[in-house]
């Protein structure tokens, strides 16, 4: 069996990523979205039903995260996957596990004035979340295979840009060139 396409899109906090996830899904109708937000929201929902036997999960949600985009690409299943590449730990595990999928690695940028802006907007998040992740998230000399601006681009531009790279996901290295470069500079 084939492994699933992943599409990763990698972004701050309200750079544009479940947007652009809903608008690619219109156009790929075999693939399916995962965000690391509603993993969040599960694995907080598990951890509150058993508040009295402390934390449950002994490592970053993050890491079962990576380990269920494995699971369902070795089924042959397509994501589209909202990440947050935010500190050391997550991308490590991230590039550890995941460096020989068939990943389309998409870096989703906005200034950071637009970030605050779209955080005063939504109210469902504190303002200078973005900003604060900035100092981390697109700072790792990533390799991405494609780049989009959603403050300066369409979302229908960016998704077509996403499109085309997807075409031709087997030439798509940038995820496996940032996971060498990691590992020799780490």
């Amino acid at each position: 069996m084939n492994k699933g396409n992943i599409i990763v899109l990698n972004g701050v906090s309200s750079s544009g990523k479940s947007t652009l996830s809903k608008e690619l899904l219109k156009s790929l109708k075999d693939y399916f979205h995962l965000s690391i937000d509603n993993y969040d929201t599960l694995i907080e929902m598990m951890e509150e039903r058993n508040v009295e036997n402390g934390r449950l999960i002994p490592v970053p949600t993050e890491f079962f995260f990576h380990d269920h985009l494995r699971m369902f690409s070795n089924y042959g299943i397509n994501l589209i996957v909202d990440q947050i590449l935010h500190n050391r730990e997550t991308t490590n595990d991230f590039l550890e596990k995941l460096h020989d999928y068939p990943i389309l690695f998409v870096g989703v940028h906005c200034s950071e004035e637009e970030l605050e802006r779209r955080e005063r907007k939504r109210g469902d998040r504190p303002v200078g979340q973005g900003k604060s992740q900035l100092a981390f998230v697109h700072q790792q000399n990533e390799l991405y295979d494609v780049e989009v601006n959603t403050e300066k681009e369409s979302i229908e531009d960016c998704v077509k840009k996403i499109l085309l790279s997807l075409e031709t996901i087997e030439n798509c290295l940038g995820l496996k060139r940032t996971y060498a470069k990691w590992k020799s500079e780490n």
